[in-house]
């Protein structure tokens, strides 16, 4: 025997991290979240509205952070699409309009690509969409999907871009099928 007294190897817990690693900071993590962001939705060719709306929701969340880690945050305003409050998903990034409540529907567009949304967003995205469908969320109250149909039939697509529509496609459902009826 040596006489040195033998020393107890460190203890870990099967899958904890090792803790000579740092945390990472907010800072880091929103460089690598706008990494991955960039690296997944830099070309916006092709991609559906449900992909649209993901980029939106993590570019938003990797602002905040960055945000936060720079202590710039803005100041809380209680409305939809705050820190406190986010936006459904179906709320297009472009449209200023805030949600109606929490999200009852789930639109589909044509290629069955999903956004959950409030009945303002859903409608106004079931507008804007060729050969979408919306459906009931289970804890909706029944013919929601319905309301959010025909709230569709009179929105314009896109209405929170302005300026003059004159080709059917840039008119409501209602205003085509009435233009049709006149002739």
């Amino acid at each position: 025997m040596t006489g040195i007294p033998a020393e107890q190897a460190p203890t870990t817990t099967v899958g904890a991290p090792p803790s000579a690693l740092p945390e990472p900071s907010d800072l880091h993590t929103a460089i690598r979240v706008g990494q991955k962001m960039l690296a997944t939705y830099g070309n916006t060719s092709g991609y559906d509205i449900y992909a649209y709306a993901q980029a939106h929701g993590g570019l938003a969340e990797a602002l905040r952070i960055l945000l936060r880690a720079l202590n710039a945050e803005p100041a809380a305003e209680g409305v939809s699409g705050t820190p406190d409050t986010p936006r459904c998903p179906a709320a297009h990034p472009e449209d200023p309009t805030p949600c109606s409540g929490q999200p009852t529907v789930t639109v589909l567009d044509a290629k069955n690509a999903s956004a959950d949304g409030c009945q303002h967003h859903a409608a106004r995205l079931l507008a804007s969409l060729d050969g979408g469908r919306v459906y009931g969320l289970p804890h909706a109250t029944p013919g929601t999907a319905i309301r959010v149909f025909k709230a569709a039939a009179s929105i314009r697509p896109f209405p929170w871009v302005d300026g003059p529509r004159t080709r059917d496609e840039q008119l409501s459902r209602e205003e085509v099928r009435a233009r049709g009826e006149g002739q």
